[in-house]
C-alpha cells in the first residue's frame, strides 16, 4: 500500500522535518510512505482567508482525487486512540486499498465543501499547528504500524 501525507506549504522548522524524515525512515519497513506539499503562492497569502482557502482547495482537490481513501487531519474530527487507529490502517489494508491519503490543510484549515467530502480525524481536542501536526502524525502512523505488526514500539 502506497501512504500519501500531503500537505499545504512547507515547514520553516528544522526541528519538525527532521522528526518527519526520521519516522519516514521507519515507515519504509512497512509500507510506501511520502509526503506531498503543495506550495501555495505568497501572493495568495496577502489575500483573505476565505480566498487562502479556495485556493488551498482547488490545490488539494486536484491531488486527492487519484487516492482510493482520504482523511482529513482536522481538530473537529473522530478521535482514536493509537490503537483504534492501528485498527484503522489495519482495515484498509484488509480492504485491498491501494492508496491512502492523509490530508494536513494549511493555517485556517479546510473549506466547508473538502470538510463535507472527506471524514475527518482529529489527533486531539487541543489544536496543533498545521506544521507540528506533521510529526505527530508521522509519529502515530509509525506507531499504528508497530501495533499492527505486535512489535514494542507502543506500551499499553
Amino acid at each position: 500500500m502506497k501512504i500519501i501525507l500531503l500537505q499545504i506549504d512547507k515547514t520553516d522548522q528544522s526541528f519538525v522535518e527532521q522528526g518527519v524524515q526520521e519516522f519516514t525512515k521507519r515507515l519504509t519497513r512497512y509500507a510506501t510512505f511520502e509526503t506531498v506539499t503543495i506550495s501555495i503562492n505568497k501572493t495568495i497569502r496577502s489575500k483573505t482567508i476565505a480566498e487562502q482557502k479556495l485556493e488551498e482547495e482547488k490545490q488539494l482537490l486536484a491531488h486527492i482525487a487519484k487516492y482510493d481513501s482520504v482523511f482529513l487531519l482536522d481538530e473537529t474530527g473522530k478521535e482514536f486512540s493509537s490503537v483504534q487507529f492501528a485498527t484503522q490502517i489495519q482495515n484498509i489494508l484488509n480492504a485491498g486499498k491501494k492508496s491512502l491519503c492523509f490530508v494536513i490543510g494549511g493555517p485556517y484549515g479546510y473549506t466547508d465543501v473538502i470538510r463535507k467530502k472527506y471524514p475527518l480525524i482529529s489527533f486531539s481536542k487541543f489544536t496543533f499547528s498545521h506544521q507540528m501536526i506533521r510529526l505527530l502524525f508521522c509519529e502515530q502512523l509509525y506507531r499504528a504500524f508497530t501495533i499492527i505488526k505486535g512489535e514494542k514500539y507502543h506500551h499499553q
